[in-house]
C-alpha cells in the first residue's frame, strides 16, 4: 500500500479525533469544575482548569507556528511577538475596565502612568475601553506588522536563516521598546491587576470557564481554517513554494504574495492566542517577547512533528504539561530537559510524534 494514500486517511482519521478532543474538552472540563462538590475526586480546581486553558492557547500557537513553517518553509523566529502583541491589545482593555478601583483611585489613567506622573493618556490608548475595538487591535497590530514585515522581507527575497535571523531580531527589538517606561506600556512589570472582562469578575470560576471555553473554541476555529487553507489550491501552492520555490516563481505564481499571505495569517492567529491567553494568566509583560519564548515554540512544533497541524497541537500540550512538572520539581535541570528533548526528536523521530503514529499505523 503506497504512503499517500494511508498517510491521507490517516490525517482524516487525526482531524476527527483531534477536534472531538477539543470539544470534549471544551465542554468537559468547564462542567467537572462548576458542577461537581469541592470534596468529589472528580472535581477539576480551577487552577487546573486555567493551566489548562494556558495550554491551549500555546497549542493554537504552535498551529500559527506550524501553517508558516510546516506548510510554507519559513522559519519564523519571531511569532513571540505577534503573540505577545495580541496579549498587549487584551491587556490595554483590560486596564481601561479597572477604572477608578485602582491603587491611586484614578479612573482615566492606568496605576502605572499615575505613579510615573503622566498627565493625560496616550493617544494610542484611546478607544481600548471598547471591547469591539480592542478586539479589532488583537486582529490588526499582529497582522498588519507581519504584512508590513512579509512585504518588505519577501519581495526582497530573503529566505532561510537570514529570515529566521531577522525575525529574531524584531522580536529583540520589540522586547527592549516595551520595557522602557516611556513607550506607556508598563515597563519591565507591564499589565496586570485585571479586575474584569465585559462586566465579569476574572477571579469568578465562572468566568475562569468561560474563557477555558473560548479558547478550545478558538482552538478548534483555528485547526479547522489551517486544515481548510492546507487542502484547497492555495495550501498546494504554497507547499510548491515550501519544497521549489524557484520552480514555482517560473511557471507565474507571484511567491511573495502567498508567503506574505499564509505570513499575515499566521500572525493573527498568534495574535488570538495572546489575547486569550492574557486573561488566564492574569499579567503580560515584555517577558513574551523573548526570543527564547519563539525558539521553545518551533520546539514544540518540531517535538509534535511540523507539516501535520495535530502534530503542533500535540507537541505544544506534551511539552508545556512536560515543563509544568520538571519545573515544579527540578525548576533548575528544564532548559536541559528541553534541549535533551528537541536533539533526541531531531536524532530519533525527524518528523516528530505525529510521524511516530503515521509509521505505527503503517506497521
Amino acid at each position: 500500500m503506497s504512503a499517500g494514500p494511508l498517510s491521507s486517511r490517516f490525517d482524516r482519521r487525526a482531524d476527527v479525533l483531534v477536534g472531538g478532543l477539543i470539544v470534549l474538552v471544551g465542554v468537559l472540563v468547564p462542567l467537572l469544575n462548576l458542577l461537581t462538590p469541592v470534596d468529589s475526586p472528580l472535581h477539576l480546581s480551577t487552577y487546573t482548569v486555567t493551566l489548562v486553558g494556558k495550554y491551549l492557547c500555546y497549542a493554537l500557537l504552535a498551529l500559527a507556528v506550524d501553517l508558516v513553517w510546516g506548510y510554507c518553509g519559513i522559519l519564523s523566529l519571531g511569532h513571540g511577538a505577534f503573540f505577545a502583541l495580541g496579549g498587549y491589545a487584551m491587556g490595554m482593555y483590560l486596564m481601561r475596565q479597572i477604572g477608578d478601583r485602582g491603587v491611586y483611585g484614578n479612573a482615566d489613567l492606568p496605576d502605572f502612568m499615575v505613579f510615573l506622573n503622566w498627565d493625560s493618556l496616550p493617544w494610542y490608548w484611546h478607544g481600548f475601553e471598547h471591547f469591539p475595538f480592542a478586539m479589532a487591535m488583537v486582529l490588526l497590530v499582529p497582522g498588519l506588522l507581519a504584512f508590513v514585515f512579509g512585504w518588505f522581507a519577501f519581495r526582497s527575497r530573503v529566505t532561510g536563516v537570514y529570515l529566521s535571523i531577522i525575525t529574531q531580531a524584531l522580536t529583540y527589538a520589540l522586547l527592549l521598546a516595551f520595557f522602557r517606561n516611556e513607550m506607556g506600556f508598563g515597563g519591565n512589570n507591564g499589565l496586570t491587576d485585571f479586575k474584569d472582562l465585559l462586566g465579569f469578575d476574572l477571579k469568578a470560576d465562572s468566568t475562569r470557564c468561560a474563557l477555558f471555553a473560548a479558547s478550545a473554541l478558538a482552538l478548534l476555529g483555528g485547526y479547522a481554517l489551517c486544515r481548510t487553507i492546507v487542502n484547497s489550491k492555495l495550501g498546494r501552492v504554497v507547499v510548491a513554494i515550501r519544497d521549489a520555490e524557484d520552480r514555482a516563481r517560473f511557471i507565474g505564481y507571484r511567491v511573495e504574495h502567498f508567503k506574505v499571505w499564509i505570513f499575515t495569517l499566521s500572525a493573527v492567529l498568534a495574535g488570538i492566542a495572546g489575547a486569550l491567553y492574557v486573561p488566564q494568566v492574569g499579567i503580560i509583560n515584555p517577558g513574551e517577547f523573548s526570543p527564547l519564548n519563539s525558539i521553545e515554540l518551533v520546539i514544540w512544533v518540531a517535538v509534535g512533528g511540523r507539516g501535520t497541524l495535530y502534530g503542533a497541537i500535540i507537541g505544544a500540550l506534551t511539552v508545556n504539561f512536560a515543563k509544568t512538572l520538571f519545573t515544579g520539581a527540578l525548576p533548575e535541570l528544564w532548559l536541559f530537559v528541553l534541549g535533551a528533548m528537541f536533539v533526541l526528536v531531531t536524532l530519533l523521530l525527524p518528523r516528530g510524534i505525529a510521524g511516530l503514529l503515521k509509521r505505527g499505523e503503517a506497521a
